[in-house]
């Protein structure tokens, strides 16, 4: 049994290393059992750095440039010729984006002095973890005060298109691609979907989606997910619902996906296909039966509202557990279950968990939608803006979407903001932030809003909720 740490972390994702630089803040011994090898080499950061939200974001980015440049300069006076993209160029900069990253967070473990422990982790008994290195020598024990569950996700694989790492792929071979397919399918309209069809659209692919479900993004408030499917349709996505893939056939040309949608069974064929429906819980190797550790039905660590599993001092936090698989709240559970060792009675506020879709333009939400909230019991009253007639969004060429506020009719306080347009995901914190402190509508229609911002947006809208915004005809409310 080697030294005994105050905290083992088994996972080096961004909930697992932010648990365990805190718990090195606050005094405690602690160690982060991380196994990923990313391009030849151990690498922390998890899904997330490296083969999830940032290199997403950094192919979003480079593939917006270049739609942009090809079909948005003119309107500046600026003449480019002709445009072509090198798919080599950009990949390498997206794998030096995480380079970058993921290296600083080694840098961070290493000066805050948490020991990165590359290799598997496992819970034992008694809050022992079995750490399996690497490099394949022997295993050790470690006998640990508290232990923090953090090993994340995996994508779900679906017998009807099984992943080749060749012609079908999933989320993290969708960005690996060396060439930009002619045609794309991808099966799953949810957030990665989305994303990753946005990205070789705009490269060029011819790309359908394919959904299951009726509705689109149901999650979303209604008014935001019919401007979205609008939006999405009008840029090129072939956006297919209803449409339940029942087979998938690879040759050597490309897939043939066989499909039911109304009734009817058809087929479409593609270079490539992206296989996005939703990730599950990796618990694989994780947990001793004797650990003492309780799951879900569905798989999931069972936690309460803190984040502490059925064995007292081991936690469980992100994608392991329930809500939404999102880095930012794997972060706070992280940061949460570390303060709560250490005595402080916090809380992370599942409220105000802020949801992100980074299509062009971005899809943001926080708190209730509309229906939600009338579900709820409450007497919604709502207020829209669009970005149409704001001045900055027109001065960048940026003027598509809204920004839409949910509040209760009797008490004025604000329950939900939905915004598609420019920075959507960065415009949202203003309502997540109001949401925090208990805001009223009034709260937000009393503040002053620079001119000329996006901001203005969120103002108006606002203002709106009661028929008051300046810069739009409104009938006069009672």
């Amino acid at each position: 049994m080697s030294q005994p740490y105050d905290l083992v972390v088994i996972g080096g994702g961004p909930g697992g290393y932010e648990a365990a630089i805190r718990g090195a803040q606050l005094g405690m011994k602690v160690a982060c059992i991380e196994k990923r090898v990313h391009k030849g080499k151990p690498s922390l950061g998890g899904t997330c750095l490296n083969v999830g939200c940032i290199p997403s974001k950094a192919l979003l980015d480079s593939s917006h440039r270049f739609e942009a440049t090809q079909h948005d300069l003119a309107a500046h006076g600026i003449s480019t010729g002709a445009v072509s993209i090198d798919i080599a160029t950009m990949l390498s900069r997206k794998d030096k984006v995480v380079d970058q990253l993921t290296g600083g967070i080694a840098q961070l473990l290493k000066g805050n002095g948490v020991d990165w422990l590359q290799g598997t982790g496992k819970l034992l008994a008694n809050k022992v973890v079995e750490f399996t290195p690497l490099d394949g020598s022997a295993s050790q024990q470690l006998q640990a005060q508290n232990v923090i569950l953090a090993s994340g996700s995996v994508p779900i694989n679906i017998p009807v298109a099984k992943v080749d790492e060749d012609r079908i792929v999933d989320s993290t071979g969708a960005l690996e691609f060396a060439e930009v397919p002619k045609r794309l399918g991808v099966i799953g309209a949810g957030v990665i979907g989305l994303e990753l069809g946005s990205v070789w659209r705009r490269l060029g692919s011819q790309v359908t989606v394919f959904e299951a479900l009726d509705d689109f993004l149901p999650m979303l408030d209604k008014a935001l997910a019919k401007e979205s499917q609008k939006t999405l349709k009008k840029q090129g996505l072939d956006i297919q619902l209803g449409a339940k893939v029942s087979a998938s056939q690879i040759s050597d040309t490309g897939v043939t996906v066989t499909y039911t949608q109304g009734g009817a069974e058809k087929t479409a064929e593609f270079d490539r296909l992206i296989v996005c429906v939703g990730r599950k819980p990796y618990t694989e190797a994780l947990l001793a039966e004797d650990a003492g550790i309780a799951l879900t039905e569905r798989g999931f660590v069972q936690v309460n509202d803190q984040c502490l599993t059925s064995v007292p001092g081991v936690y469980a936090i992100g994608d392991l557990v329930r809500g939404p698989m999102l880095a930012h709240k794997a972060m706070e559970e992280g940061v949460m279950a570390v303060e709560r060792i250490h005595g402080q009675a916090v809380q992370v506020n599942y409220d105000t968990i802020i949801g992100v879709i980074y299509t062009h333009p971005e899809i943001a939400w926080v708190g209730l939608s509309e229906e939600t909230a009338a579900a709820k019991g409450h007497e919604v009253k709502t207020g829209q803006f669009g970005f149409a007639v704001n001045g900055r969004a027109l001065a960048s060429g940026e003027a598509a979407g809204f920004v839409k506020f949910v509040a209760d009719a009797k008490t004025d306080r604000l329950l939900g903001m939905h915004v598609i347009g420019p920075n959507a995901g960065d415009i949202v914190h203003q309502g997540m932030i109001a949401l925090e402190f208990v805001s009223s509508v009034e709260d937000l229609q009393l503040m002053t809003f620079a001119h000329p911002t996006l901001s203005e947006v969120v103002h108006e809208a606002a203002l709106s909720v009661d028929g008051r915004a300046i810069h739009a005809i409104q009938r006069k409310r009672k």
